[in-house]
């Protein structure tokens, strides 16, 4: 769309630009088409657009990708939007806030890709409620005032490195692509803006406890100039860790990089299983057909042999109905990185299946109970269940959640219908004892 093309849209839909809001619409037709070509879409990808305004990025993607969904906070445009697009069944359009747009329904729509001309009033906000883990996600492109995109791509040891920096560049490699100068827009900003490429993390970094992380850059970053010894909690053996880490035992927050404070988590990190994703030598009951021990055998020798075991599920709700889902590490020796139960886990030899439920919540989740939930429903051994039999729990959970870092790469709550819909999508993104659990529970009555 060129510039006057943009404000007859304006025009007609009745929008005088608001500096509120942060409408300051693109109207250089060839930054709007390199722009969308750094998304490097494909025909089978889908693609979210924030702050699509008249449409500019949008006219380049609808009925080329297999679905283009977009938010737009303003009404009017939103409505223009929507009349617009109305013959392109690929095109979804949300009148809706990105700050508070709810990401959980946009999981079902992967393969996903995430573009924004971003509001310089709330950009970071939105960034944060779509962008931060866990995210369906795996490649932005995001336009914003260049500081901001600065700061995103800040190295230690700059002015512009900071909190910032580390709570995007845990999840994201960050590109600064081109500076993009105010005649490019309507109305002119007074400042620059800058266009970035956020390429997802998928390697680099060991399992961390992410809110332990936060909670130490937020300490190490309170107050810039104070050395990082004076800032973080008590107890804390800094001269160790600083002589681990290579750095001087003066350093402030400012001087570390991304791994280090990743390292400096790790050290901070009391739990006991942060390290271990499994133990390949605990001893398994070795069942049969009508779950009666017939012997004994390690983990790696249950699995390895494919003998038949006992395992647990918990499906935990919290009080809106919504699930608990939890993502897999990429170290578990099975169905690594794919979603699951609220918990899961084996019997060791000689525990019955209510004790083990007690375990499992509490050392995969943090939820301490005295007894074992209700039991919904039970699984015989099958491929499915990595011949496991099963009995599924429920409960309900509304305090804070604690889990390992080497078991656990992230988990959220995710109402049912939801839940069933990204199943029938992507069923490959569900460890499959998950979807036989599911199947269970919605037998049962347990789920809507």
């Amino acid at each position: 769309m060129t510039g006057r093309e943009i404000k007859e849209t304006l025009d007609r839909a009745g929008v005088l630009p608001s500096k509120q809001l942060g409408q300051n619409f693109l109207i250089d037709p060839n930054m709007a088409r390199w722009i969308v070509s750094q998304l490097d879409a494909a025909e089978d990808d889908a693609i979210v657009e924030v702050g699509p305004g008249t449409g500019s990025l949008s006219e380049h993607l609808a009925g080329k990708v297999r679905k283009l969904i977009l938010i737009e906070f303003d009404a009017r445009l939103a409505a223009s939007l929507a009349e617009r697009f109305r013959g392109e069944p690929s095109v979804e359009v949300h009148h809706a806030d990105g700050a508070k747009f709810d990401g959980r329904r946009l999981f079902k729509h992967r393969r996903l890709k995430f573009l924004g001309n971003l509001p310089y009033s709330c950009g970071g906000a939105i960034m944060k409620n779509l962008l931060s883990r866990p995210h369906p996600f795996e490649r932005a492109v995001v336009m914003l005032q260049k500081e901001v995109v600065d700061r995103l791509a800040a190295t230690p040891g700059t002015k512009d490195y900071g909190i910032l920096s580390l709570r995007t560049q845990v999840d994201w490699v960050v590109e600064p692509q081109r500076t993009v100068p105010p005649e490019a827009f309507y109305p002119r900003p007074r400042v620059d803006s800058s266009v970035a490429i956020l390429r997802q993390r998928t390697t680099g970094l060991p399992a961390f406890d992410r809110r332990l992380f936060d909670e130490l850059i937020r300490r190490g970053f309170a107050q810039r100039r104070k050395q990082l010894k004076k800032q973080l909690p008590e107890g804390t053996p800094w001269e160790e860790i600083a002589a681990s880490l290579g750095v001087p035992a003066t350093a402030r927050g400012e001087e570390l990089t991304l791994s280090q404070w990743v390292e400096l988590t790790r050290f901070c990190d009391p739990h006991p299983l942060k390290n271990v994703p499994q133990k390949s030598g605990e001893m398994f009951d070795v069942v049969d057909e009508n779950d009666q021990v017939i012997g004994q055998e390690t983990r790696g020798e249950v699995h390895a042999r494919k003998l038949m075991h006992r395992a647990v599920h918990v499906f935990v709700f919290n009080k809106r109905g919504d699930l608990l889902l939890q993502q897999r590490s990429m170290l578990k020796d099975v169905h690594p990185g794919v979603w699951d139960s609220s918990v899961s886990g084996h019997l060791d030899a000689g525990e019955d299946y209510a004790a083990a439920c007690v375990r499992e919540l509490d050392e995969e989740m943090g939820i301490r109970v005295e007894e074992a939930p209700a039991e919904i429903g039970r699984i015989a051994p099958c491929e499915e269940t990595g011949w496991e039999h099963v009995r599924l729990y429920r409960c309900q959970h509304g305090g804070s959640l604690r889990f390992p870092a080497a078991e656990v790469q992230a988990a959220g709550w995710f109402p049912s219908a939801e839940i069933e819909a990204w199943i029938a999508a992507r069923p490959d993104d569900f460890a499959t004892g998950f979807i036989e659990c599911w199947k269970v529970a919605r037998a049962a009555g347990s789920l809507f």
